[in-house]
């Protein structure tokens, strides 16, 4: 049975641009060729801002007291973002111009993430090419209350906190569900999935044993799994701020428009520069959706050109614990024509 609900003071989403004739390739040639160059000192930089600061995190982690654990772990769970964002490029095919290196540095990069490269590449360029579509985007696109009232307690449960105050672990679910699956890749794609699977489960059999033998559980938990969840604490939140907030719209296939979807379907946000600068500015966001050959050193110069060209129509915003909190408090089911709606609103006589 379909949900009703109540009125809400959510603001709905910005009017469409579906009916503007305008293309995806009009917009990418406003922004100028030479941010579209790679550039190998600043891609090597990357790698080595990302390996040196992820080289301190774990020192910091092995020579702290007790009560500045936290800190460490925070740090190097931030550094390993970097990493992440590296292998990102990678999968872009952005990093360089020769595959064979993109697919070594890409798994590389995730291995100490325990990401199977190929499997996150191909899943991610789905989101890529279908962005804010409620039918075929993969990445945390909100239910309809349909498919909320059709879902088992059990996936209600699970939705309502990735959702809500656990937003933080739903990349682990994220990772968990989908990237380890083959069934979830087209027969063509399974055997280089398969690979990467293969890579980080060996380098997974060899990696825990050996810290446990060295440190114990216990080293296993302060080494790996404490920066690992502040990896993914940053995945969660940039992947859910980057297309969650009210004023982004969502539509299904019958209605979908590309360029609504990438150049007003996603959120600039600006972080803390420290953050910034070990995420490697992967929250200048738009124009990454309006092309993905821009490498990450080139995003904010990109962003700085759309500004000047589509300023009006691009969403903007700081990081602040506000802003979660209005995320996880109203963005729950989504309505193509009334935006979002909060769990709460679900009409209790329905």
């Amino acid at each position: 049975m379909t949900a009703t609900f109540a009125s809400t003071s959510i603001a709905p989403p910005s009017p469409s641009l579906a009916t503007q004739d305008l293309t995806l390739k009009q917009v990418i040639q406003t922004i100028p060729k030479v941010y579209f160059q790679k550039d190998a000192f600043k891609a090597w930089r990357s790698v080595a801002i990302s390996v040196i600061a992820v080289a301190l995190g774990y020192a910091a982690i092995a020579l702290s007291p007790w009560f500045l654990l936290p800190l460490a772990w925070f740090f190097t769970g931030t550094a390993l973002t970097g990493f992440f964002v590296i292998g990102h490029d990678c999968g872009h095919r952005s990093f360089s111009n020769r595959r064979w290196l993109n697919n070594w540095l890409g798994h590389l990069m995730f291995l100490p993430l325990i990401y199977p490269f190929h499997s996150w590449r191909l899943l991610h360029d789905v989101h890529h090419r279908h962005t804010n579509n409620l039918d075929q985007d993969n990445a945390w696109t909100p239910w309809t209350a349909a498919e909320y009232e059709e879902a088992s307690g059990f996936m209600k449960a699970v939705y309502r906190g990735m959702r809500g105050g656990f937003w933080w672990l739903a990349s682990v679910a994220h990772w968990v569900v989908l990237h380890f699956n083959l069934q979830n890749f087209e027969p063509r794609d399974r055997p280089r999935v398969f690979r990467s699977i293969l890579l980080v489960s060996i380098f997974a059999l060899v990696f825990f044993p050996s810290v446990w033998l060295l440190a114990g559980p216990w080293g296993i938990v302060k080494y790996w799994l404490m920066p690992w969840l502040g990896y993914h604490f940053w995945m969660s939140t940039f992947t859910l701020v980057h297309h969650t907030v009210p004023e982004i719209s969502f539509h299904h296939q019958s209605d979908w428009h590309e360029t609504e979807s990438q150049l007003a379907g996603t959120l600039h946000c600006d972080y803390p520069r420290w953050v910034e600068l070990l995420c490697h500015d992967i929250n200048v966001h738009v124009p990454h959706h309006i092309s993905v050959g821009i490498p990450s050193y080139n995003l904010r110069p990109a962003y700085g050109a759309l500004q000047k060209e589509w300023g009006p129509l691009i969403k903007q915003t700081r990081f602040s614990w506000g802003l979660m909190k209005q995320i996880i408090s109203d963005c729950h089911l989504y309505h193509p024509d009334r935006g979002y709606q909060r769990f709460r609103d679900l009409d209790p006589q329905r």
